[in-house]
């Protein structure tokens, strides 16, 4: 049977159904629903047409008013348009179902990069055994945060996932029903989230999808792969940031994490009593079924209450269903035996942690806290620190640092709460390794590290304040500047070379985790010069772990956009080549990634699977990834061409004041999707450091401007193009993986970008000059793109995902338009002199901060 195209596959599986379900949607019994459905069509063609006259967001606005509903007062016309902002937000929930419904038949799920064609490639070719061997060292590890970029909240994404079933069903009855509840449920919080509401709503994604989907993959892995019977490599774990990432946020606490362990724990016994459960039903045998009923029975009580006396533990859970297995085996023709061996296989995956708690901090922090501690232990006349620590040099200091051994502290004595909270926090993860087991919370990362000495000082102070005999704790190193990224290597060998930090490593299977952020980097390099930074360090980090028969994990900040690292995962890693350790792929995903990539358990399978197979893809044509001597010239003459044009561009004086005043940058605080503060400093006056590189790039994406996705890129480009030598671009384009994927990438950024939004902002007084800054650079940048792929249009390559962007862009473009309506009004009633406190002022703002939850949930990956 002939399977149609991708495209046509979308187009069939997805537009038609929203176009249907769309027109459903209208007739709902709700009066404000029925003629709000019925204008907004007649907005969305006045937004098209004056766009494209080149007409400004006020124009568009006022002259449908003026067209349309020439009767309606001023408070009338407000309430049509937060009208038209709740219809979009729930036209985009609805294409998010259409979407995820038809993923299993839009993609192909035993196609290119699946593990069943990864076997099957592997057999024909005769290398299962090198497949074999393979995925016994390699690993996946995804790790959730909380950053903020999901506006979603807890039930709008129930209602998804229900609409997407019922879709799936084609059950009209029930669509409607989820149509009208849609109609009716808010989609703002009116409070912040606490860490732990943040940690329970991602605890939904362990308990309904990656509980499955990891279970499928493993038990795939183990029966088609292997099939000997015996325990292999788990392959794919998942770490879990929210409870345990207190950088920048202050409303983490020592309670919290321990709370958030204690939440992982139940959440996963609940899951384990659920499949013993469905067990009994079908274990009826003699001398099984009262083995299955006292296991039900334990795990069920122990999932309500930890502290009970008859528990078990993971290790007795899997010897006692083994022997269970083995029973039937022997007396039952091996009945239900797939059922004990796809439990026994999750037990493996999770234990009873569920996911890794990882902690994180500042080096900042830690040194304040640190400088507090030893001042304190020296005042106590402790032998291991002398008198003059603080005057010793940084190599003076290590060697003290390195033989720091337990002490008794009396946290309550100290006065500083971030210092008890800091201290608490060491003796929380020994706690949680008590309980939930090693893996339940045995790395602690270091954000903004730049010294051998930061590494030290936290090695030091976990083994002053909890652990005695042996560190269970990989501390994790984070670079993210540009400059932190180039002085990486000599920290990293400083710490090889120092004895007590080797015996350490030594202790932990001689490998080390090392974690390079993409966020700060971008905002820091821009686009270009970070990749590359990144992409140089590993290389230099590689080379000098393996000197000292060290291995290097490379642990991967990327966000959702192109902006943040993100964009397409799977290419990317399978574009490094072998000059890079590639033994584990670890990233982090958060906020729309989470529920665009790994939000059902179609796409959550597809997506691991696909990441899986990129470091097997990697390792075995890595070779033909590798960098000559001439292209590694051109990629950093790009990159060093483009940081500087971004440096440039970033030191204009009018970058933060555009920001600050045309972007919107300081709504991020008011909507409410994440615990943490919306910047880091206290300050009232915005500073460029003080950006956290999530409200950073969501407000470029607000723009429709994208600028960290591709700014200096079209420059570096045009400097190759001047000098007649775009031919070495040319090569190194077609000879790199690596840059190609960069590239393709940064085209969604700019596929996303629609600069006749904000053309008004070129005839502006202040900010004229600035915007056609932007836009050049965007023209140029996509003129060349094009010229150098040789492709007529952007994402040429990708029909399907540029079909679902332009739909996306589509929906959300008369939210767009009303959001800079609402932005030029703020201005006007500024420009006047209007205080904080005026009404129409708080209403246009409120327009600009309910725009934003559309916006960024139909962009999926924020750029």
């Amino acid at each position: 049977m002939s399977v149609e195209p991708k495209l046509v596959r979308f187009k069939q599986n997805v537009l038609s159904k929203y176009q249907i379900y769309n027109s459903v949607f209208m007739t709902l019994p709700f009066d404000t629903v029925t003629k709000t459905g019925a204008l907004l069509p007649l907005f969305h063609e006045t937004c098209k047409k004056g766009f494209a006259h080149e007409e400004d967001p006020t124009t568009i606005v006022n002259s449908f008013f003026k067209k349309y509903q020439a009767r309606r007062n001023k408070q009338s016309q407000i309430n049509l348009l937060f009208r038209f902002i709740q219809y979009i937000e729930r036209q985009v929930v609805l294409f998010d179902a259409i979407e995820d419904a038809a993923f299993p038949i839009v993609n192909n799920m035993e196609g290119i990069g699946t593990l069943r064609n990864l076997k099957e490639s592997a057999t024909a070719e005769n290398r299962l055994e090198d497949l074999k061997a393979y995925l016994e060292e390699f690993k996946v590890r995804i790790v959730l945060t909380a950053h903020p970029t999901q506006f979603y909240p807890g039930s709008v994404l129930g209602i998804i996932t229900d609409l997407t079933e019922a879709i799936k069903d084609n059950n009209l009855t029930e669509i409607n029903n989820l149509f009208a509840q849609l109609g009716k449920t808010p989609f703002f919080k009116r409070v912040k989230p606490t860490p732990y509401n943040e940690a329970k709503s991602l605890i939904w994604y362990l308990e309904n999808v990656f509980y499955t989907s990891f279970g499928e993959i493993y038990n795939y892995i183990q029966q088609n792969i292997y099939d000997d019977g015996k325990k292999h490599n788990e392959i794919i774990n998942i770490g879990f940031w929210p409870g345990g990432d207190r950088d920048g946020n202050p409303y983490v606490k020592p309670k919290t994490t321990l709370k958030v362990a204690k939440k992982l724990k139940k959440a996963i016994l609940k899951k384990y009593y659920q499949d013993l459960k469905a067990l009994r039903r079908k274990l009826t045998f003699k001398d099984v079924e009262e083995r299955i009923i006292k296991l039900e029975t334990i795990l069920y009580n122990y999932s309500i209450n930890l502290n009970t006396k008859k528990t078990i533990s993971s290790k007795e859970l899997i010897k006692e269903l083994l022997s269970i297995r083995n029973h039937i085996v022997k007396e039952h023709q091996s009945l239900y035996i797939s059922e004990i061996h796809n439990l026994i296989n999750r037990i493996h995956l999770f234990g009873y942690h569920f996911a890794t708690l990882d902690i994180r901090q500042d080096s900042r922090i830690h040194n304040n806290v640190f400088t507090t501690v030893i001042n304190h232990l020296i005042e106590k006349g402790s032998d291991s620190f002398p008198k003059n620590y603080n005057e010793l040099s940084e190599d003076e200091q290590i060697k003290i640092l390195s033989k720091a051994k337990h002490e008794t502290i009396d946290i309550d004595a100290f006065e500083d709460e971030m210092v008890r909270n800091t201290l608490r926090t060491i003796e929380a993860i020994e706690d949680i390794q008590a309980t939930n087991g090693e893996r339940g919370a045995n790395r602690y990362i270091i954000s903004n590290n730049q010294t051998a000495l930061n590494v030290m000082q936290l090695f030091a102070m976990l083994k002053i304040v909890a652990f005695k005999e042996r560190l269970t704790v990989d501390v994790v190193p984070l670079f993210e500047t540009i400059t932190d990224l180039e002085n990486a290597p000599a920290v990293m060998e400083q710490l090889y070379t120092n004895r007590a930090y080797r015996a350490h490593l030594k202790s932990r299977g001689n490998k080390q985790t090392i974690m390079l952020g993409f966020s700060d980097g971008t905002k820091d390099g821009g686009y270009l010069m970070a990749n590359w930074g990144i992409f140089k360090a590993k290389e230099l980090l590689t080379e000098m772990s393996r000197k000292y028969d060290v291995t290097a994990i490379f642990f991967d900040g990327r966000g959702g956009p192109p902006a943040r690292g993100g964009g397409k995962t799977h290419q990317f890693y399978s574009s490094l080549g072998p000059t890079i350790e590639d033994k584990e792929v670890q990233l982090t995903i958060q906020g729309q990634t989470i529920s665009s990539n790994f939000g059902t358990l179609d796409s959550s399978q597809y997506n691991l699977e696909q990441l899986i197979s990129s470091g097997i893809d990697n390792r075995i044509s890595g070779g033909r990834n590798k960098l000559s001597d001439d292209d590694r010239t051109v990629m950093t003459d790009l990159a060093e061409t483009s940081y500087k044009t971004y440096k440039d561009f970033k030191s204009h004086p009018m970058f933060i004041p555009y920001l600050e005043r045309m972007s919107t940058l300081k709504y991020y605080a008011k909507t409410n999707i994440g615990s943490r503060p919306s910047k880091r400093g206290t300050s009232d006056k915005l500073v460029f450091s003080d950006l956290r590189a999530i409200p950073f790039v969501g407000s470029w994406s607000q723009l429709k401007q994208n600028v960290p996705g591709f700014f200096g890129v079209g420059t570096a480009l045009k400097k190759y193009e001047d000098a007649g030598e775009f031919n070495k671009v040319e090569a190194l384009y077609k000879n790199s993986k690596f840059f190609k994927t960069l590239l393709e990438n940064s085209m969604m950024s700019l596929t996303k970008s629609f600069f006749d939004l904000t053309k008004y902002m070129s005839n502006d007084e202040e900010f004229g000059d600035f915007w056609n800054i932007i836009h050049d650079e965007y023209t140029i940048t996509k003129r060349l793109l094009l010229k150098l792929t040789g492709y007529a249009e952007l994402m040429e390559n990708e029909p399907t995902g540029k079909a679902s962007i332009e739909v996306r862009e589509s929906i959300v473009l008369p939210l767009l338009t009303i959001q800079q309506y609402a932005l030029k009004k703020i201005q006007e009633l500024e420009k006047a002199g209007v205080s904080d406190d005026d009404e129409e002022k708080k209403i246009y703002e409120k327009i600009v901060t309910r725009s934003l939850f559309g916006n960024i949930n139909a962009s999926r990956n924020s750029a």
